[in-house]
């Protein structure tokens, strides 16, 4: 099966297009104020619309407030939201859209672990694992330990944390992992993509 790619924290249309001419599946927005990646309704808007079709456009979110996160989809198009934070199941399917959760894996193990976290949203459409503590806004740009990763569980998981165009195939021969999610690793600063390292990324994915 063929590992898809994310690159989440785009924040112009040209870097949008850019990745998706690369490639890239999905590419992510986050509407978390704290982010250096952070996107207003008015940036998303106009990146979504020049977004080329089957390239899917997800929201990322972290405890925010239900009526913010109405106002996003009022004018964004979104496909798919992300939630990051200490979301519940109740608040994460209240929205009219697919939803994926993260989970941080940083302890998970002295909390019962990735099935049980994972199984108390049975609506999920995938679940990203990443290298921040439960309910931790992740984006740290830190691995962890890639074998950790379950190799049954019945949904798609996405991966990241820490990844880079010269450890993504590493990562997805451990992980075997539906989707690889990265950020600062294809950067030239906070929210300016590389080129160059998009395209090595893409590489290297293709070299798993």
């Amino acid at each position: 099966m063929r590992c898809r790619a994310k690159i989440c924290g785009i924040t112009s249309v040209a870097d949008a297009l850019m990745v998706s001419a690369a490639g890239v599946d999905a590419i992510g927005l986050v509407f978390y104020p704290k982010s250096k990646r952070h996107v207003d309704i008015a940036q998303a808007t106009e990146i979504c619309r020049a977004v080329p079709p089957f390239v899917t456009t997800v929201g990322l979110f972290l405890d925010a407030q239900p009526d913010f996160v109405r106002t996003v989809l009022a004018s964004v198009p979104l496909d798919v939201l992300q939630f990051h934070g200490s979301e519940s199941p109740e608040y994460c399917r209240q929205f009219p859209r697919p939803y994926m959760k993260a989970v941080g894996m940083k302890g998970l193990a002295e909390s019962g672990g990735f099935t049980a976290y994972a199984d108390r949203y049975p609506d999920a459409q995938g679940f990203l694992v990443d290298s921040h503590a439960p309910g931790a806004a992740g984006g740290t740009g830190e691995t962890f330990d890639w074998t950790q990763v379950p190799q049954d569980y019945p949904k798609p998981i996405i991966l990241a944390g820490g990844l880079t165009p010269e450890n993504v195939a590493e990562a997805i021969r451990l992980s075997r992992v539906y989707a690889v999610d990265v950020s600062s690793g294809v950067e030239s600063a906070p929210g300016v993509k590389a080129p160059a390292l998009v395209q090595a990324f893409m590489a290297g994915m293709g070299a798993a």
